[in-house]
């Protein structure tokens, strides 16, 4: 299916947006998660389901000083 991710088009397989992180290398812990303007709490991840045209924002966490 397609969605968009970061503003840009994606085939993916993910069925969930846990999954389509896993399929981006993307540890849960270390991104924010936006489904179409909805931030996504972490323990939600696994059971959100991915659909057709859903439009996705992921920000990396970053520590410093």
């Amino acid at each position: 299916m397609k969605v968009i991710v970061n503003g840009e088009d994606r085939e993916t397989r993910a069925a969930t947006v846990a999954a389509l992180l896993a399929e981006l290398g993307l540890a849960p812990a270390l991104v924010a998660v936006e489904l179409n303007k909805v931030v996504l709490f972490r323990q939600e991840l696994e059971k959100t389901p991915l659909r057709e045209g859903d439009r996705v924002e992921i920000v990396r966490v970053v520590a410093g000083g």
